[in-house]
């Protein structure tokens, strides 16, 4: 043992003298060519004495880093996200500084901005040689990944343990068919997860509810339940507010009703860890979490999960070298694609191009680290979100050069936390899944010249004037999870929903309707009527609109509650779909969308705060293309395509997913919420077996 110990120590020393060497050659060469940096005096000193100033100012800036660094970056986890990003450089050059004016030989520290570049330099070129020499002995990657967990980690090594934790990571966006094609052929896109696919995982598809976006899905996974949230965006009368899912106020409210509803606290509420989700699913530990930007219950650390990240300079230099190369890449792209007459297409201006570089970057390497963090403290339970797919394949489409290059990089994400789970203090099962995929198509407004809230206005036999429709204020943005998220990271107050516009200015005339969009999903209410209006008074109020509406080609169907036969589905030529009674009059509005979908509008048309009228866009039967009511070129939030076709890809060893009761057609896994107890059930699974082994209680089955 004593002489493994020597041989163990004289490894490590060895490593630091080579990590040592490299930073004082880089320090020689970087003064070497950086005009307003040198190491030697005015009058001249020689090579010797250089390197000499070269090594000691080079050995303090790596102890500074090594001894003092993580303490500073503990002290600063109250700071917003991105702005201790920013902190990093500056404090990073600021060690550089006081390392070489200290110096026995030092002649100084460089300007600020200099000083910067050089940390971050040396940082990077010091983090690379180390990482380069510990994979080559397992011993030191294993040490070197125990780093990376942060300080939970160097309090000792947690006992080993044959219960197994789980880290469920969700693709955002990924569908079962794009994925399908990613894992399959002699070069899959996503090598990682083609490796995990037919040896030690199983890959299912499952249903998505009408509402087929994160909001209504993450909420359902992670809490059981996403009653009465019928879209990513509705308007609530008795507040006249609109609810959006990704604004922080909303989906704290959003996870305390689900709680209420169900119950319970969440997935994670043993031991769990939540990251880049819009919901915290009970966790203590979480970052980027939308529902705790808005307030945190005592015991909740959001800032923790940064640590594992930032406690490395070089983290945050190769994200930044990245974040600068996705806003090159980004107009790129763009340009690309109008120089070769790509249709259809959306604009990709304005923010977009800084919203896709936090998502495609910033956002997944903080969530894939903090992770990393989570599995190498033996944390019981993981769910993280990467929404970087999403983000692109809203504005790219879902297939194509920009979307497989995003592939590729969240294959390297899995693939870290795969080898950190080979390091990890006890065995974890891996599971990938996704809340929905997306379905591709010509916006409604560009295909037919008018948005839906102008045809609304129009069929109200309100004026519309060219490209006007009845919306809020401010129009919706797309790029929804990213965008609040890198709000929310920023420490930026939530940006308001107004409430929507006055009716026409005429005395006595009735409010107008709000018209939101949520993918290819319309809803419409009219704030004057209260309750849910029925068929019967809308059609005594705007005779033309229920009509207008069904017959527009752009349309698949109207849901709209009747006074006398309840939630009706109305389509072209007077088709009707009673669905209390099941009876169809004319041909079925609801054929062309699979035989899942009664069930699916059934089940929404009895939430609370359904829409008056609830408007899905008509689906091309052949290829899945539907119309977005937003500008997306790839959409979800309706039915109809492959958003409707997620996926869950787990492990072998854990039990295969059933289907839910009463399951249409069978063997089929349906909505989020049965997603929620098949989860649920392989939690209870690993953790049953700790308590066969410890005697401690396992929690509830499902």
């Amino acid at each position: 043992m004593r002489v493994r110990g020597w041989r163990n120590g004289g490894a490590v020393l060895l490593r630091v003298l080579v990590v040592w060497a490299a930073s004082t050659v880089t320090l020689v060469l970087l003064a070497w060519l950086m005009p307003d940096f040198s190491l030697q005096s005015a009058d001249g000193d020689s090579f010797t004495k250089v390197g000499v100033t070269a090594a000691a100012g080079a050995g303090l800036f790596g102890l500074l880093n090594a001894l003092v660094w993580p303490w500073l970056v503990r002290a600063l986890l109250l700071a917003p996200a991105l702005a201790l990003g920013v902190l990093v450089f500056l404090l990073n050059g600021w060690f550089l500084v006081f390392a070489l004016s200290v110096v026995p030989a030092g002649r100084g520290g460089p300007p600020t901005g200099t000083a910067v570049v050089i940390a971050a330099v040396m940082s990077t070129v010091s983090s690379a040689t180390s990482t380069f020499l510990a994979v080559r002995v397992r011993g030191q990657q294993r040490r070197r990944m125990r780093r990376l967990a942060g300080w939970r980690a160097t309090r000792g090594t947690p006992p080993r343990t044959r219960a197994a934790g789980t880290v469920f990571l969700q693709l955002d966006g990924i569908g079962y068919d794009v994925l399908t094609e990613a894992l399959t052929g002699p070069r899959p896109l996503m090598p990682t997860l083609a490796g995990l696919y037919g040896t030690t995982h199983r890959l299912t598809p499952w249903r998505t509810d009408w509402s087929s976006q994160t909001g209504a899905a993450q909420l359902a996974i992670l809490h059981g339940s996403n009653h009465d949230v019928p879209a990513f965006r509705w308007y609530e009368k008795e507040s006249g507010e609109v609810v959006v899912s990704n604004r922080p106020s909303s989906a704290a409210e959003l996870q305390r009703r689900a709680v209420t509803r169900s119950g319970d606290p969440g997935l994670l509420a043993y031991d769990g860890a939540s990251r880049g989700n819009l919901f915290s699913g009970g966790a203590e530990q979480v970052a980027l979490v939308l529902s705790m930007a808005a307030r945190r219950s005592p015991g909740q650390r959001s800032r923790a999960g940064y640590f594992a990240y930032f406690s490395d300079p070089a983290h945050a230099v190769r994200t930044a070298a990245s974040f600068l190369a996705e806003l090159v890449r980004e107009p790129c792209q763009a340009l690309r694609a109008r120089l070769r007459g790509v249709r259809p297409r959306v604009g990709r201006g304005g923010l977009y191009p800084l919203i896709r570089a936090f998502a495609t970057v910033v956002q997944r390497d903080v969530v894939t680290a903090a992770v990393v963090g989570d599995v190498l403290n033996g944390r019981t339970a993981v769910y993280a979100d990467l929404v970087a797919y999403d983000e692109v394949a809203h504005h790219s489409g879902p297939r194509g050069r920009d979307t497989r290059q995003v592939l590729r990089a969240l294959d390297r994400c899995v693939a870290a936390v795969a080898e950190a789970i080979e390091y990890a203090p006890r065995p974890y099962h891996l599971v990938l899944l996704s809340d929905h995929g997306q379905s591709q198509g010509e916006t409604f407004e560009s295909a037919y010249g008018q948005t839906l809230g102008g045809l609304v206005r129009a069929g109200c036999g309100r004026p519309v004037a060219a490209g006007e429709g009845a919306r809020p204020a401010r129009r919706p943005e797309a790029g929804a999870e990213a965008r609040e998220a890198a709000r929310a990271a920023l420490r930026r107050p939530e940006r308001e929903v107004p409430r929507p516009l006055p009716g026409d200015p005429d005395p006595g005339s009735a409010p107008a309707p709000v018209v939101l969009g949520s993918g290819n999903l319309g809803l419409v209410s009219f704030p004057g009527l209260p309750g849910r209006a029925d068929r019967e008074t809308i059609e005594a109020l705007h005779p033309a609109l229920l009509p207008t509406l069904t017959s527009h080609p752009g349309i698949g169907f109207v849901l709209v509650h009747s006074a006398a036969h309840g939630p009706v589905v109305l389509g072209a030529d007077g088709a009707e779909f009673r669905l209390d009674s099941g009876e169809v009059r004319g041909a079925d509005p609801l054929a062309p969308f699979g035989p899942g979908a009664a069930a699916a509008v059934r089940r929404a048309a009895s939430f609370p705060h359904t829409a008056d009228l609830m408007i899905n866009s008509a689906v091309d039967p052949d290829s899945g293309a539907v119309h977005a009511f937003e500008t997306q070129l790839g959409c979800h939030g309706g039915l109809g395509g492959e958003q409707n076709r997620a996926f869950l890809l787990s492990p072998l060893s854990l039990s295969p997913p059933v289907p839910a009761a009463g399951a249409e057609p069978p063997g089929e896994l349906v909505g989020a919420e049965s997603v929620h107890r098949v989860l649920r059930r392989w939690l209870h699974e690993a953790m049953a077996h700790s308590a066969r082994r410890t005697g401690t209680p396992a929690p509830a089955a499902p």
